[in-house]
């Protein structure tokens, strides 16, 4: 989260002011604003620096105010969902200048109060006229409700920008697909961008920089996916079922969110299955795949998607094919230089990617690289664990916009 300049400017010159009324010593004293008021980057301001009187200072905070940026209206949907919260975690972090955040939710949750870093927030009732103020609008939503809203909003000059983390817009060939690390340059005359599937997201911070060096020719992925790949109710499901057959209350535990037991069990299953056998969630990764990196549409992508009893952070074995031979060394390097990648690759301390330390991390942890033993010299497996309610969804949405920010795709709707 980044407060911006004028906002900033606008609580200094507040302060300096009441120092003046108040005939404060001509000492230097600091002054830091409160968590209210801006981020934890705030500046500190020292009285000396507004010595002037007051109609000076107001003078002073009224051209500074009109030279400086206000920041960003930013809209968040769904933002009571397990996405929409780590979208607004990410967003405090981010550099991005946030004027406003504003979140929309459904009649059950409208006039509910959410803390968060940016103040407390109380929720509104979608509407997309209200929705259209913002300068970028985050949908952590179901993919019905973006084909009936997502475009509404986008669309003329005065909509606003749309991030989509549904499938609602994924495969339309006029909405870019963006990883920002590979694709951020589709961005640049857009106002839809469609977030790609957590399974994806994740394998491609790891493919994309082999696919630099060596060309990848062939991809084959198993997945090992968290109960959260089904949102909160998918974790409460695990959590409280899991609980009932330790307590002894059940033998074999109940389902509704899958198609089976999850407890003590796996589930090759996740989605609906398709005429070719695989299913949807598995296709979404060859679609996917194919579209963000540029590759040609009967590129050879097979993934076989498996639902396990963890709670966050996906997991998945990669074999891969190459035009070029493999330099083990190479590869390391290029991925240890990776954004968004961290190499845990040390088997003889017994360090590689795992549910457990890549929970919670921004970065998705690639490890267990070597020769393939199926495509020899011009093949590599490869193991990855990668949080996929961040960097699979809520922490990639930001990151396109902080990169239609950096690209001037995204504007203010004043200064525009």
């Amino acid at each position: 989260m980044k407060l911006s300049g004028a906002a900033s400017v606008l609580v200094a010159l507040a302060s300096a002011s009441s120092a003046l009324a108040f005939s404060a010593p001509s000492s230097s004293t600091s002054f830091v604003p409160s968590r209210s008021s801006t981020s934890s980057r705030a500046a500190t301001f020292s009285r000396q620096a507004f010595s002037a009187p007051r109609q000076a200072t107001s003078s002073r905070c009224s051209s500074a105010v009109s030279a400086l940026k206000m920041g960003y209206t930013v809209g968040v949907v769904g933002a009571t969902g397990a996405v929409g919260k780590e979208i607004v975690g990410c967003l405090e972090k981010s550099p991005i200048e946030v004027g406003k955040l504003r979140i929309f939710g459904s009649s059950r949750s409208a006039g509910s109060k959410r803390d968060t870093g940016f103040g407390e927030i109380e929720v509104e009732l979608f509407d997309v006229d209200k929705a259209r103020e913002c300068d970028v609008v985050f949908l952590a939503v179901s993919g019905d409700f973006a084909l009936e809203h997502a475009e509404k909003i986008a669309e003329g000059d005065d909509g606003a920008v749309v991030i989509d983390n549904s499938s609602a817009f994924r495969y339309n060939p006029k909405v870019p697909l963006v990883v920002p690390e590979i694709n951020a340059e589709a961005t640049k005359s857009a106002k839809l961008i469609a977030n790609p599937n957590c399974t994806t997201a994740i394998a491609l911070m790891a493919l994309w920089p082999l696919h630099q060096l060596f060309k990848l020719k062939k991809v084959i992925v198993s997945t090992y996916q968290a109960a959260s790949g089904a949102g909160q109710p998918g974790m409460d499901e695990l959590w409280d079922q899991t609980k009932a057959v330790v307590n002894g209350e059940k033998d074999v535990a109940d389902h509704e969110i899958f198609a089976h037991p999850l407890p003590f069990n796996v589930i090759p299953h996740i989605d609906k299955f398709q005429e070719n056998g695989y299913t949807k969630e598995e296709m979404k990764v060859t679609w996917e795949t194919r579209k963000i990196c540029g590759l040609p549409d009967d590129f050879p992508v097979s993934c076989t998607a498996v639902r396990i009893p963890t709670s966050r952070a996906h997991s998945e074995s990669i074999v891969v094919e190459t035009e070029l031979p493999i330099d083990l060394a190479a590869a390391r390097k290029a991925l240890e230089e990776a954004p968004g990648v961290k190499l845990v690759d040390d088997t003889s301390e017994e360090k590689y990617p795992m549910p457990l330390t890549a929970t919670g991390q921004y970065d998705v942890e690639v490890g267990r690289l070597r020769r393939s033993e199926v495509f020899g010299d011009n093949g590599l497996e490869l193991f990855v664990s990668g949080d996929q309610l961040l960097r699979g969804a809520a922490l990639n949405a930001v990151l396109v916009a902080e990169a239609m920010d950096k690209n001037g795709a995204l504007k203010e709707k004043a200064a525009a």
